[in-house]
């Protein structure tokens, strides 16, 4: 018979010995981890906690320096005087205002059914203001009391474009040149704001009035982002208040209520053809058939020039 040697006894003895101080290390090292995470992890949530501290104080910053005391305001326009009106729109009335530094300004003084709270007022009129193109006429402030919402924008020294279109003495300086730069800035403008801007904007007031034409006669599209500053959600693709111009309205918006950036595209191309022709969409006192879109839809149906 074969034996096999048995096992030294001091051999288990001395493997039992280090059982104890394996496990001891094995579940200090566990603890000493999750202590390491836990760690870390508060860190992470402190670390976030301030930045996002330090971006809301930034943000609220940001909103108070666009601010303007309402007395800076009556100042600027001689307390709203009538000389000093420029218009009047859907969303309000357009004063000229010059600022204590000299620099002249534009005052809209909206209308007081604004559905927007005041924090949510400023918010959104600090996002409009980050809305910045060539082609659109930069917001520089606002300025809001328990009685007045006002918006403050850059003064564009030139006329609006119908001015320039519809009057015998002034449309002799838009050659076609000066048309064609025309008509890409406004799509150019229009672009920014449906696609590139960080914020979608759907005008839904597009006309030649709201176009503003600089020295350069650079054109620069106003009164954007109004309705969303009376709190009318533009996420939403229907609205029971109809916003805009008779003769530049899609048809579908004014039936249905239902508007999107085609309603925008619209309004654009019943601009260029005002352009083109010179002459004004509106029906006014004309029939039907004598007005410019239905005359355009004939003479391109029946393939006339």
């Amino acid at each position: 018979k074969i034996h096999t040697a048995a096992k030294p006894a001091n051999h288990t003895k001395r493997k039992r010995k280090w059982w104890p101080t394996i496990v001891s290390i094995v579940v200090l090292t566990a603890v000493v981890s999750t202590l390491l995470l836990l760690g870390i992890r508060n860190c992470m949530r402190k670390r976030i906690a301030k930045k996002r501290h330090s971006l809301d104080k930034g943000e609220n910053k940001s909103v108070e320096s666009l601010q303007f005391d309402i007395s800076t305001i009556r100042t600027a326009t001689n307390h709203f005087s009538a000389d000093n009106k420029l218009g009047e729109g859907g969303f309000g009335e357009v004063y000229k205002g010059k600022l204590e530094s000299g620099q002249e300004v534009a005052v809209k003084r909206l209308v007081a059914n604004s559905k927007q709270g005041v924090a949510e007022f400023k918010t959104e009129a600090a996002l409009v203001a980050k809305l910045q193109h060539k082609n659109l006429v930069k917001l520089m402030g606002f300025c809001e009391t328990s009685k007045e919402k006002i918006l403050i924008y850059e003064f564009v020294r030139h006329s609006s474009l119908d001015r320039f279109l519809f009057d015998p003495t002034q449309n002799a300086c838009l050659d076609w040149q000066a048309r064609l730069n025309i008509i890409v800035g406004i799509a150019r403008g229009l672009l920014y704001l449906h696609e590139d801007s960080r914020l979608k904007v759907i005008h839904r007031d597009l006309k030649t009035s709201n176009i503003l034409l600089d020295e350069a006669m650079n054109p620069k599209i106003s009164d954007f982002g109004l309705a969303k500053l009376f709190g009318e959600d533009q996420t939403q693709d229907d609205t029971k208040r109809i916003v805009g111009t008779r003769g530049y309205m899609a048809p579908e918006y004014v039936v249905t209520g239902h508007y999107s950036v085609r309603s925008d595209v619209y309004s654009f191309g019943v601009i260029v053809l005002e352009i083109i022709s010179g002459q004004q969409s509106r029906f006014g006192g004309l029939r039907l058939e004598e007005a410019m879109l239905h005359r355009a839809w004939r003479l391109w149906s029946e393939s006339k020039p």
